[in-house]
């Protein structure tokens, strides 16, 4: 298998070409993992009869799902950041020892959480709001979709691996694997074979599986420095690279928890204030969120090993223009979106469904969802930088202070004590967006930049 070995060097070459160089790729594979299940929500929608009662169904799995990732993502994104300063500060074989303990971690735990998804797969559902209507097929979906637990994170969370060691075309490759199958038997399995709502689930866990055997290839075989499972006699000396590594991946894996908790908490409101109706609504609008997002979050994810690359290398200068670059190329981006949002929503929802119902409530909430969007960036912003620099404690905090001390409580307030009702669902986000998001960047500037500059007076 002749694989392009074109790499990425953080070490050389201008910032600006340095993040394109990782983020296009990123930007590709990014909107190509969308596929999987948005791909999934799309042809679910266009079931005969049961469409849109099926699409809210299976949006009920998507805090299951999103937890799933957390995990990936709590051993992937705490990993790589530490990967990259190790491989900065030139120990490879540091950088390796810590790259293997993420690996059995995203194992071990991909199997426990498999175990514990079949036995508590329709309690679960039911706590997150599912009714018994409901249940007929979200069940059947996320019970085919835990199958594919451990290819996912594996995908998931060895994928940040490919991308530090500059490999972003390898690791776009690896999504595209994936995401193509998916496209391809998704309409085959829910149509043509007749399975609907089985169908999509089984195309997702082919596709995933797919993905994860090039992930596990390239970084067995081709990849510069090389992942194995860890061996028994390592392990009590790897405890204090697994504490650094989880600790620094929980901001992401909160982040991603509470989006799973605020889904949780959205649909359960709704589902007393608007019905099952709003459930649907709120699926279109996570998904139109997921869709803008996703260039967000490429630039983010492409700038991460930059920094912390620069950072390990001790270069503070190119970490203070990796991090300006990434806030004006972000920031330019929303403000296009954002322009999009408000003049043709629309054009967005009709993405999702065709459903003229679903349309008259979609659109209104849709705008006022994405009310402060610019402000959630400088969130975004504040917490890469964060992560990128091994900085655990801010991370964790804002990501724990817009979600849960913020958003969650706001969903009860501002509906039930408030009397907005279902406005009041999809109001809590902008607000929580502005607060949240302005402190945690205006701190990231106070505390980074002096850090920086106190660098500089040492080299």
């Amino acid at each position: 298998m002749n694989l392009q070995m074109k790499r990425v060097d953080f070490e050389n070459g201008t910032i600006t070409s340095n993040i394109l160089g990782a983020s296009l790729p990123m930007l590709v594979a990014q909107i190509l993992s969308l596929l999987y299940n948005i791909v999934d929500r799309i042809y679910i929608a266009r079931i005969p009869h049961i469409g849109t009662a099926a699409l809210g169904a299976v949006g009920l799995c998507f805090p299951v799902i999103v937890i799933i990732t957390a995990f990936s993502n709590l051993f992937g994104s705490g990993g790589a950041p530490l990967f990259s300063i190790e491989r900065g500060k030139n120990e490879p074989q540091e950088a390796k020892k810590i790259m293997n303990i993420s690996f059995s971690m995203v194992c071990i735990c991909a199997i426990v959480l498999m175990v514990i998804g079949f036995l508590f797969a329709r309690p679960i559902l039911v706590l997150f709001g599912a009714s018994k209507d409901a249940l007929i097929y979200a069940y059947p979906y996320l019970m085919l979709y835990l199958i594919g637990t451990l290819p996912s994170m594996i995908a998931t969370g060895m994928n940040p691996f490919i991308n530090a060691q500059g490999y972003s075309t390898i690791g776009m490759l690896s999504v595209t694997i994936g995401a193509v199958t998916n496209l391809l038997l998704d309409p085959l399995f829910i149509f043509v074979f007749g399975l609907g709502v089985r169908g999509a689930a089984i195309a997702t866990v082919i596709s995933q599986t797919l993905s994860a055997a090039f992930v596990f290839f390239f970084l067995t075989k081709k990849a510069e420095l090389k992942v194995r499972l860890l061996k028994k006699e390592e392990l009590a000396s790897c405890t204090a690279y697994a504490k650094n590594i989880v600790s620094l991946g929980t901001a992401g894996f909160i982040m991603q928890l509470t989006n799973s908790l605020v889904t949780i908490v959205c649909n359960n409101v709704l589902s007393v204030t608007g019905g099952d109706i709003y459930i649907s609504v709120m699926t279109i609008v996570s998904s139109v969120r997921q869709l803008v997002e996703t260039p967000i979050y490429a630039i983010n994810e492409g700038t991460s090993p930059i920094l912390s690359y620069n950072y390990g290398a001790r270069r503070p200068c190119r970490v203070r223009k990796a991090g300006a670059m990434m806030a004006l190329m972000i920031l330019g981006y929303t403000a296009v979106m954002w322009s999009i949002i408000i003049i043709a929503p629309k054009t967005l929802i009709g993405i999702f469904s065709s459903d003229t119902t679903l349309m008259k409530d979609a659109v209104p909430a849709l705008k006022q969802y994405f009310a402060a969007f610019i402000c959630m960036d400088m969130q975004y912003i504040g917490q890469t930088v964060f992560k990128s620099l091994n900085k655990k404690k801010h991370a964790i905090f804002f990501s724990l202070l817009r979600k849960v001390f913020i958003v969650v409580p706001l969903t009860y307030l501002l509906p039930y004590a408030f009397g907005m009702g279902t406005d009041g669902v999809f109001a809590a986000e902008p607000v929580s967006n502005v607060i949240g998001g302005s402190l945690c960047f205006i701190t990231m500037l106070f505390t980074v930049l002096p850090e920086l500059k106190r660098m500089e007076k040492e080299a």
